[in-house]
């Protein structure tokens, strides 16, 4: 069986298990919920009412029910069965659930799409996202974007590790070949990309719109604690964090960066 095969039904196992408690460790979670808010503000920024999104690795479809709240019509797709199950109770007229590997977008080809959506490192999940960002040229309408949360090779909270001596996570994601990751008991692999190669394998046919880092300062969501602890601290590194998001090197080294990029 191929590598990819492996990896693609091992992401998807491993998510289609937490698929039955995604919502409620995502809402308990106050970092993963300044996260999402800033994701959905960038989104925004770019995106109204009326216009039809196609949602890669969807989750549970929390992001497509706010954006279908919003005005917009979102396509939510995930390889994980059990992801999909969730999004088709939240289904409605303007949302529409399938499940697609972001692998294989060449089924969806007869649709096109103003925008292409894809958040919280979905994408980190393959070695092979130069494909997949190919594939989204023959979706797109003219002049459409995509927005995609990826999880780059340099994260100030997991580099401080080292201080403690915690040099396995302090570098974790600049091991060679990839990072083995774990969710719910399932392990793959996990892969990091800097902002400067995803511009590149967009290419000469798209325009970058903006590039945000998200969690530079803030602390990562596995320290979900850090906020009751610390809300003053919190308070003020998200605001820092707001004012420095789009300059280096805060977009490029943080948990997440944020990047919209538009077809020309």
């Amino acid at each position: 069986m191929p590598d990819t095969v492996i990896q693609q039904e091992s992401v998807s196992a491993a998510f289609s298990k937490q698929s039955v408690v995604f919502d409620d460790l995502d809402k308990a979670n106050p970092i993963i919920n300044w996260m999402r808010d800033k994701v959905r503000m960038h989104a925004l920024s770019y995106w109204k009412p009326g216009d039809h999104v196609l949602e890669l690795n969807a989750g549970t479809g929390l992001d497509a029910l706010f954006f279908c709240e919003q005005g917009m019509y979102v396509h939510a797709t995930d390889n994980a069965e059990g992801m999909v199950a969730e999004i088709k109770k939240k289904a409605n007229d303007r949302i529409t659930a399938e499940r697609c590997s972001f692998l294989e977008l060449d089924k969806l080809q007869e649709q096109k799409f103003d925008h292409i959506f894809s958040n919280f490192g979905g994408l980190n999940c393959t070695d092979k996202l130069d494909e997949v960002i190919k594939s989204f040229s023959n979706l797109l309408k003219p002049e459409g974007t995509a927005t995609l949360v990826i999880m780059p090779p340099a994260c100030p909270w997991e580099i401080a590790a080292a201080i403690k001596g915690n040099f396995k996570l302090a570098f974790r994601r600049l091991k060679r070949g990839g990072t083995p990751s774990n969710v719910e008991g399932v392990s793959f692999t996990s892969y990091y990309y800097a902002p400067k190669s995803v511009i590149k394998m967009f290419g000469k046919e798209y325009k970058t719109l903006a590039v945000e880092g998200l969690g530079s300062l803030v602390p990562p969501p596995y320290k979900e604690k850090f906020p009751a602890k610390f809300p003053r601290t919190f308070k003020t590194l998200t605001l820092v964090e707001d004012s420095l998001a789009n300059a280096w090197p805060f977009y490029a080294w943080a948990d997440h960066f944020i990047i919209t990029m538009q077809k020309v």
